[in-house]
């Protein structure tokens, strides 16, 4: 791809990979799990745009955290706030409504203009 694309694409997906945390953290995971998730459901980014994204969600109190030491490696768990749960429903229905709006835009015809079924 070229660079100008990358760079429109990358905007495009910023602020999706914030939702789809917010949704995905509803059930709690550590930041490399998610990843994974991310990866498998087509939010793929990288650990140095998620571990400052989960520490700016946490200060924000969208997402809470707390360490599991029972493992031999210290893990810290996310979950999404009850204040996270509202935003990412409020996000949810912006995104529902901007897709229909875009939709509309690309599927509909121009004002004015007439499909050829309504001309029949």
């Amino acid at each position: 791809m070229n660079e100008t694309l990358d760079t429109h694409l990358q905007e495009l997906r910023r602020g999706t990979v914030v939702l789809a945390c917010l949704q995905l953290l509803r059930t709690p995971g550590y930041g490399y799990g998610l990843l994974e998730q991310l990866e498998r459901r087509g939010f793929a980014t990288d650990a140095n745009t998620l571990y400052p994204l989960l520490r700016r969600l946490e200060k924000q109190e969208f997402l809470t955290s707390e360490w599991d030491t029972g493992e031999t490696r210290p893990r810290k768990f996310y979950r999404t706030s009850d204040a996270g749960i509202r935003l990412a429903d409020t996000l949810t229905q912006e995104w529902l409504a901007l897709t229909g709006a875009i939709a509309s835009l690309t599927d509909a015809p121009a004002t004015g203009e007439t499909s050829a079924e309504e001309e029949h």
